[in-house]
This record gives structure tokens, C-alpha cells and sequence, in this order.
């Protein structure tokens, strides 16, 4: 897994400090029953030395025998704290240490594996980082319906073979994953809701995704070529990230500048064999127009064309009500 290195040392750093806090609550819940039974304090220190005792025992003969009575006078020691506390109408677990994850106690990881509640953390943080945290509410492979393909048989087995194919890459996504696919088609035919769907499940894998329109893309670039101190712009992810999706690739305003920086994104990331999907409304001929040989011919030769036909969907939907 390669969670977004952003969101990865942004959730360690607030597991240290949700780590911190818990003992910090847990001292001062000790020290307020301490003023309440200062005894309790005496009792706590001896308790303290288990420790100490058990390794006493260890340097000595008959050390099974020191361990089961040192274990012994523990649990004694413990069940009068317990009664001492119960008597004051305290809980005996008032003064424990109380975590948010008992597996893992805050500190994100059960022995050296990752705990699942920080791997839940990092996957709600990939979805906000990844840009498609406002689409995933409502687009997914559970809610994709073919039913609006029904119209031609032809579109509708089409439609079911990609959606299958999509789900099988997303499922199988891993850091050696390197296969890019061209959605082509007119709006409103499902390009953006299974490029979407494809998002969340590569990032519930635990890998970072970046979804972004081509006119956000080239707004980056143009920040930082031209943007000077007013506005701090990271590039990276657009090279390193393990999914980048390039949504609506052709609405931008195409200059030279534009044509370089998606020649750039293209060509970088092949080299370092990144995943990319990009949809558009244009033709290979648009592309064609618009970018020239080189992008046209890296999009179509190390991506797998996708073509999206049918109807509207929006627009089904709008005749349906």
C-alpha cells in the first residue's frame, strides 16, 4: 500500500497527539482521586515495581516460583485498589488509560501491521485528498445502472463488459498495477460515474488517487509557471500519484503552454509506469487537432480506448420523472 504520503504523515502526527492525550486525561483522572484518597497513591507505587519484582525474580533460583508469587501479591494489590475505589463510589478503571482503538491503543499499528482504525483514517483522508470527495456520495460501481444502455443491445453488452472489466482493475489495483484507459464518448454516458467508481475502490485499496478536471490540472500549472509567491502549488502527485484521473480532458483552453504540461503528465508518468485514466467528449481526430501526434499517439498506443455510446443519461433521467 501507498497511501497519499501528505495524508499518511498528517494521520501519524494526530494519532501521536490523540496517544498523548489519553495519558494525559488518564494522569489527571489519577491525580483528582488522589486528592479524593491520598493512600491510593502508596498503593499505585508499589504497583509500579511489578516490574521491577518480576525482574528480581528473574536473576534469582526458582524463578517460577518468584514469578507466580509476584503475579500473586499484583492481583492482591489490585483488587484492594479496586475495593478502596469502590467504596468511594469510583469505578476501578476510572484512572485506566482510555483509547479511542483498544486493538491498538492510538498508536495506529497492532505489533508492526497497520490497525484497521488507521487504515480507515487514511482511506476517508485519500478520499478527501483525491478530489473526488463530492462525487462518491452518489457515484459508484452499486448505484452505476446499465439499465440506461437497454435501448440497443449492442451498447448494453458493450456497457456490462467494460463495468466488469473496471471493476476486476480496481479490485486487483496493486503498487505494480500499471495499465491506463481512454474513456471517449459524448457527455451525460457514464464516463465521470466510472471513472468515480473505479477512484473509490482503488483508494479504499489503500493507494493514492488523484481525480481532477483538466481545466483544475492546467490551473496548477499555470499557479506555479505564473502564479509567483501568491499561491503555493505541489505538482508531484500529477507524476507520483498511483491513480491519476484526468476528467473532461479537452474542455481546457489549449495553448502551447497546456499542450506542454499534458504532454509532460502523459509522458512523465509513462515512464515511471503510473496509471492514468482520462475521459473526454473528443474524437481521435479531436485530439488530434487540438494536442497533435505526440499526446495522440501516447493515447492511443498505451491507452485502452473505451467508447461510451447511447443517450444521454441525464437527460433518461430528467424523461423518467
Amino acid at each position: 500500500m501507498a497511501f497519499n504520503s501528505e495524508d499518511f504523515v498528517r494521520i501519524r502526527e494526530e494519532y501521536s497527539k490523540k496517544y498523548l492525550k489519553a495519558h494525559q486525561a488518564a494522569d489527571e483522572r489519577r491525580e483528582e482521586v488522589y486528592l479524593k484518597i491520598p493512600e491510593l497513591r502508596a498503593l499505585d507505587n508499589l504497583l509500579a515495581g511489578t516490574v521491577s519484582r518480576i525482574m528480581a525474580a528473574a536473576s534469582g533460583d526458582d524463578f517460577e516460583q518468584k514469578l507466580a508469587e509476584v503475579r500473586a501479591e499484583n492481583e492482591r494489590l489490585l483488587a484492594e485498589r479496586a475495593k478502596i475505589l469502590e467504596a468511594y463510589g469510583i469505578a476501578a478503571d476510572y484512572t485506566d488509560v482510555k483509547y479511542e482503538c483498544e486493538k491498538c491503543g492510538d498508536t495506529g499499528y497492532v505489533d508492526t501491521k497497520m490497525c484497521s482504525c488507521m487504515k480507515q483514517a487514511l482511506v476517508m483522508a485519500g478520499y478527501r485528498s483525491s478530489g473526488i470527495w463530492g462525487l462518491m456520495r452518489s457515484q459508484s460501481f452499486d448505484n452505476f445502472s446499465l439499465d440506461y444502455y437497454k435501448d440497443s443491445k449492442q451498447n448494453y453488452a458493450a456497457m456490462e463488459r467494460v463495468v466488469e472489466g473496471l471493476k476486476r482493475y480496481a479490485a486487483e489495483f496493486d503498487e505494480n498495477t500499471y495499465k491506463n484507459f481512454l474513456f471517449l464518448g459524448g457527455t451525460g454516458l457514464g464516463k465521470t460515474h466510472l471513472s468515480t467508481s473505479v477512484a473509490v475502490k482503488v483508494i479504499e485499496r489503500g493507494f493514492d488517487v488523484l481525480y481532477v478536471s483538466a481545466c483544475s490540472m492546467i490551473s496548477d500549472f499555470e499557479a506555479k509557471r505564473f502564479g509567483g509567491a501568491e499561491r503555493s502549488v505541489d505538482l508531484s502527485r500529477y507524476y507520483d500519484a498511483e491513480l491519476l484521473i484526468i476528467d473532461d480532458f479537452g474542455s481546457e483552453m489549449t495553448n502551447q503552454f497546456t499542450v506542454s504540461c499534458v504532454y509532460d503528465v502523459i509522458n512523465t508518468r509513462m515512464i515511471k509506469a503510473k496509471s492514468t485514466i482520462i475521459s473526454t467528449n473528443l474524437s481521435q481526430e479531436g485530439i488530434r487537432e487540438r494536442y497533435g501526434d505526440r499526446i495522440t499517439s501516447r493515447l492511443f498506443g498505451e491507452y485502452l480506448p473505451i467508447y461510451f455510446n447511447g443517450r444521454d443519461i441525464r437527460g433518461q433521467k430528467i424523461n423518467r420523472k
